[in-house]
């Protein structure tokens, strides 16, 4: 990195003021500056840069296209700065911590086990939001995501929590209890279930060259749904083995086939950087909680 080629910070931190506030009049007020002085560090940047970066052809200043590139660089940059010295300050202390995760992992897993991290960390507000849509873990976002996949989400740190395979599992009263399980084939004339704003039932049967068949509906409902209705043989579904081993183990729900994809399971996924008190004894308490799952696994 040469830190010759950094603009002026002041300058930058006008132009971010009036790319996030809109206007000079309102980032000098953000800023505790007047208008005059934002208006000659905006001149000073486009100067210093060789750039033009205000269209001034209006009634009122907007950005150009390099303006509008330059000024999600600068919001991520400062966001980021302002986060870490929030968190080193304790300033977001008091802030209850946005959990994002799905429906399912909420209902089957973190539900369950909630009242023991009750029991350690009463003063913690947490907001837990169940939802199949990737998190915005922006600067004054998410603070921690909890994802099924392989850790492919560029720019984020993610840590493996519950390792799990895929699995599409069916009542024994739909498919039966005994003899080979279904072939795709067949499975294509059943009943399906799958959680809103998923796509794994379609997904899988395409990996097997079939397709569902007309007269044979889809049932999307969420997640915390889905499980209930596959076990009382409403429909085949497509779901995480950890979730169902003690149906499968009762003979709730039979196992038709097993996806291994390799390094696949519940991550927990954050931005980079300090974590505040709070999110490390939460983040802490998850780890926990699946080690003593993986260690009565192998008991």
């Amino acid at each position: 990195m040469d830190w010759r080629d950094l603009p002026p910070l002041s300058a930058l931190r006008a132009f971010a003021a009036f790319a996030e506030e809109g206007g000079v009049v309102a980032a000098g007020d953000a800023l505790g500056v007047s208008h005059a002085a934002i208006s000659q560090q905006l001149r000073s940047l486009e100067t210093h840069l060789d750039l033009v970066l205000l269209d001034r052809s209006g009634r009122a200043l907007s950005l150009t296209p390099d303006g509008r590139q330059l000024a999600e660089a600068a919001r991520a940059g400062f966001g980021g700065m302002i986060h870490t010295a929030q968190v080193l300050t304790g300033a977001r202390a008091a802030q209850p911590l946005h959990i994002s995760l799905t429906p399912t992992f909420a209902a089957s897993w973190l539900m369950p086990r909630l009242p023991r991290f009750r029991e350690k960390f009463g003063n913690v507000d947490l907001m837990l939001n169940p939802t199949p849509k990737l998190a915005d873990l922006g600067p004054d976002g998410v603070d921690l995501a909890i994802r099924h996949g392989t850790c492919d989400w560029p720019g984020l740190d993610c840590e493996m929590l519950v390792q799990s395979p895929i699995v599409v599992v069916a009542a024994p009263a739909l498919v039966g209890a005994e003899g080979p399980p279904p072939k795709p084939a067949d499975l294509a004339r059943l009943p399906w279930l799958e959680e809103l704003g998923r796509s794994e039932a379609d997904g899988w049967l395409e990996q097997q060259g079939v397709r569902r068949e007309a007269g044979f509906g889809m049932t999307q409902l969420p997640g915390n749904l889905l499980l209930e209705g596959a076990r009382s043989g409403q429909g085949v579904a497509v779901t995480v083995r950890c979730f169902v081993e003690d149906d499968i183990a009762a003979g709730r729900l039979r196992v038709i086939a097993v996806e291994e994809a390799r390094g696949a399971g519940y991550y927990l996924v954050k931005r980079p950087g300090v974590m505040r008190p709070a999110l490390k004894s939460f983040v802490q308490w998850l780890r926990r909680e699946a080690k003593s799952d993986l260690s009565q696994a192998r008991s």
